[in-house]
């Protein structure tokens, strides 16, 4: 149906809620909370109302829009978070990606919790710290609890009662876990070291140092050195990492301190943790679209990074007041459980940590801006050029793909995915050919198509459903012309771009549209298209290689019917020999462990035959 905006407009109710803005594609590109919807929404489209640059361009972009109607603002506020972080739209202010950030998990609801690295967050029971934007430090902070408490990190399904096959495992003959898969340590006992752990991520070091300079100087008075040795290394690891400190201050308090630097639309925002009156850590990050006022751009950010946020302290002291301060601190006191206070220190020592926080994020902007516009020349950039050769609008997600065998044996295909320049592995397919014998390529690329697109056809919700804006082959005519008869067939309008080589296997043009495109070898679009190239055709090979290594290490009793993987060890250990295995009888067979009798006559049987 039309979209009447007139009547839309009208339709809306005088009641707090989010709206989510659509593009023509059905894309949600802009989500905004608002206390009255009707008074938020028609405001964008009211001529002479004055708005950024940004919204603007938004607004000639929405197509329709919808709303969900809450009791409350404070509702609108955490409903507006949760839907920004799912459809990351494109017009909002935003915390960059935090996907490549990991995090510590703690699954506590297991009866020996485990300590693990992951990069993402879910909805279970386990306690999340982080994201840390320095993975260094993350793994440094990973090894230290390892060795401190002693909390296991595999995935093994416990209680479990040893046995042969539940050994302890290298971390604990390392000393960095107490082995609960053997019963080594109560759960009790276990539970105990957890609690404290969370205690040590939390900030709170000073009782853990007391602990260690006690258990250093008993083992020392006890004459056991190496023991006493071992404490005083920990101890110097937990001082370490409290090193990170540039600032005291009298009160023994928990706070977070956040300032801001931009240039233009980039900006970082600094985070000071303090935990026990000390600056125990600090992170920065950067926002996206932030072209706000700094009050919008720390509102912004307040609602996104503390939405997420395992801890929240109850003072939040920041460089200058954000928007909705009023109803930023009831959403955070509501998150919290407590109060939390919003301050903007105007002197004193919360002043002098606020203009720390300011000149190192000034420093993080200034020296990272140059290592963003490298990033952005080569990715983004990139993919502008390659639109520029071929007189596209957009390339934002381009496939390549690619087929490798040996003679025709094992063929098999590739497809890689980059979306804005970068490669996303995720999305990334192989494909063994069925249907063509020998070596074939352009059949071969055929049928790689067709069950790629038929896929994305009959599965729309799959990764398979998100078509490429274009379409690289690692070739030329030949390649795009099979490429092109494949979309036309499945009435797809995809544009194809060959990769053409010249005498020394080297890229030195682009085939689009029935021409030949060269293109500068120094330029960074071709340097993205090698790149697309090279890693398409290293996860081709690489799956090719990994099925002939399967063939290699095949048995001959694989093709026997009833022997598994388990039989086949059993018959491989007791028999010294293939040729000894033959000349057996089916009761001789039958006596390995393991075996039965039809099992054993189906071996008799099978080399009888050969």
């Amino acid at each position: 149906m039309e979209f009447d905006l007139e009547e839309e407009l009208n339709k809306l109710p005088m009641k707090p809620g989010v709206y989510l803005m659509h593009d023509e594609n059905d894309a949600v590109i802009y989500v905004g909370k608002a206390k009255i919807l009707r008074n938020r929404v028609r405001q964008y489209f009211t001529m002479g109302k004055k708005h950024s640059y940004k919204i603007d361009i938004m607004v000639t972009k929405i197509a329709w829009f919808e709303y969900i109607v809450v009791d409350s603002e404070t509702e609108a506020l955490v409903l507006e978070c949760n839907l920004i972080k799912e459809y990351r739209p494109h017009y909002n202010t935003m915390l960059m990606d935090d996907k490549g950030y990991p995090y510590i998990r703690i699954t506590l609801d297991e009866p020996y919790p485990r300590v693990t690295c992951v990069h993402s967050r879910r909805h279970d029971k386990a306690k999340y710290f982080g994201p840390f934007p320095n993975v260094t430090a993350m793994k440094n902070i990973l090894e230290l609890l390892r060795k401190l408490y002693k909390i296991r990190s595999c995935s093994k399904a416990l209680p479990k009662p040893a046995g042969p096959d539940n050994r302890p495992c290298l971390y604990y003959h390392i000393g960095q876990c107490n082995a609960p898969c053997q019963g080594y340590v109560s759960e009790e006992e276990y539970r105990e070291a957890v609690n404290s752990l969370i205690s040590f991520l939390n900030g709170n070091r000073e009782q853990l140092k007391r602990e260690l300079k006690e258990k250093m100087k008993q083992a020392s008075a006890e004459l056991e050195f190496e023991k006493a040795a071992g404490y005083r290394d920990l101890l110097l690891d937990v001082e370490k990492l409290s090193q990170t400190q540039k600032a005291t201050e009298t009160e023994d308090a928990d706070r977070d301190v956040i300032a801001y630097a931009r240039d233009n639309e980039k900006c970082v925002v600094q985070v000071f943790f303090i935990r026990g009156g000390k600056v125990t850590g600090r992170e920065h990050y950067f926002m996206e679209r932030a072209d706000g006022t700094g009050a919008e751009i720390l509102c912004e950010f307040i609602k996104q990074y503390y939405c997420a946020a395992v801890f929240i302290p109850g003072e939040i002291v920041l460089c200058e007041e954000p928007a909705e301060a009023e109803l930023l601190t009831g959403f955070l006191s509501g998150r919290r459980d407590g109060s939390v206070k919003l301050t903007v220190p105007k002197k004193g020592t919360k002043e002098k940590i606020v203009e720390l926080a300011e000149k190192n994020a000034a420093l993080v902007l200034t020296q990272d801006s140059e290592r963003l516009s490298r990033e952005a020349a080569r990715t983004t950039g990139a993919v502008k050029e390659i639109c520029g050769w071929l007189g596209l609008e957009n390339a934002r997600r381009m496939e390549s793909y690619d087929i490798s065998n040996i003679s025709g044996f094992n063929s098999v295909g590739s497809m890689v995915v980059f979306e804005d320049g970068k490669p996303k592995r995720s999305d990334y397919r192989k494909f063994k050919i069925k249907t063509v014998q020998g070596p074939n390529d352009y059949e071969s690329l055929r049928e790689v198509l067709e069950r790629r697109f038929k896929h994305g056809i009959e599965e729309p919700g799959s990764s398979f459903g998100i078509f490429p804006d274009l379409i690289l082959m690692d070739g030329g005519r030949g390649q795009v012309s099979s490429a092109e008869q494949v979309a036309e067939a499945l009435g797809l309008d995809i544009p194809i771009c060959g990769m053409v080589k010249d005498d020394n296997h080297r890229t030195r043009g682009v085939y689009f549209r029935g021409r030949e495109i060269p293109i500068d070898t120094k330029s960074e679009g071709f340097k993205l298209v090698t790149r697309i190239q090279d890693e398409t055709h290293r996860f081709a090979i690489e799956f090719h290689r990994s099925l002939r290594s399967k063939e290699q290490t095949r048995s001959v009793l694989d093709d026997i019917k009833g022997i598994g993987e388990k039989r086949r060890r059993a018959l491989i250990r007791h028999f010294a020999s293939l040729e000894e295995l033959k000349k057996a009888t089916a009761d001789e067979i039958a006596a390995v462990p393991s075996m039965d009798r039809r099992s054993a006559e189906a071996v008799v049987e099978f080399f009888r035959k050969q």
